[in-house]
This record gives C-alpha cells, sequence and structure tokens, in this order.
C-alpha cells in the first residue's frame, strides 16, 4: 500500500483534491492511503508518508521538507497550480506515482 499525504496551509483545499484523488485511486484499482491536513499538523504526525504533496500556495516550504524528510526515503512534490485549482485528482494521482 502506498501513503500519500497531502499538506497546505489550513488542510481544506487539499481535503477536496484527496477525495478526488480517492475516487481516482478506486477507479485504477490502485491500493492507497491518501490523508490531508494543515503543514503545522504534519510535523507531529507519526503515521507513514511514502510521498509528500505540498499545496502550490505552501511551496515557500517544500526544501526545508526535502532536506527533513527525503532522507527517509519519502518523496515530495509541490503539487502543480493548474491541477490544484481544477481539482484534477487523476493527474496529480499520476503525478504523485511517477515520484
Amino acid at each position: 500500500m502506498i501513503n500519500i499525504t497531502l499538506v497546505c496551509a489550513g488542510g481544506m483545499s487539499t481535503s477536496m483534491l484527496m477525495q478526488k484523488m480517492k475516487e481516482s485511486a478506486t477507479q485504477k484499482n490502485i491500493d492507497i492511503e491518501i490523508r490531508a491536513m494543515a503543514e503545522a499538523a504534519f510535523e507531529k504526525f507519526e503515521g507513514k508518508t511514502d510521498i509528500l504533496l505540498i499545496g502550490p500556495q505552501m511551496g515557500y516550504v517544500y526544501d526545508t521538507f526535502k532536506t527533513k524528510y527525503e532522507p527517509t526515503g519519502m518523496k515530495i512534490a509541490v503539487i502543480d497550480m493548474m491541477d490544484y485549482g481544477m481539482m484534477n485528482g487523476s493527474k496529480v494521482l499520476d503525478d504523485a506515482l511517477k515520484l
């Protein structure tokens, strides 16, 4: 199972995208766990994350998160702004799985 975590400032907009990604994963028969949360909550999050996706409005935390978490084997990326704005869960999921 692949564990994906989405983070943004408050966790609200990523929650909508998370639902679209889950729908796409179900259609594609992909065994995946996707969660969304505020960036501050991720710092305290104890769960397993294989792929961390950062909301485009939070792109400024990318370098910090990459330095902190990539050595653990976690893949990290900033979500494409257009896909985020369009809530294109299928494309965001595909991009995440390519990491």
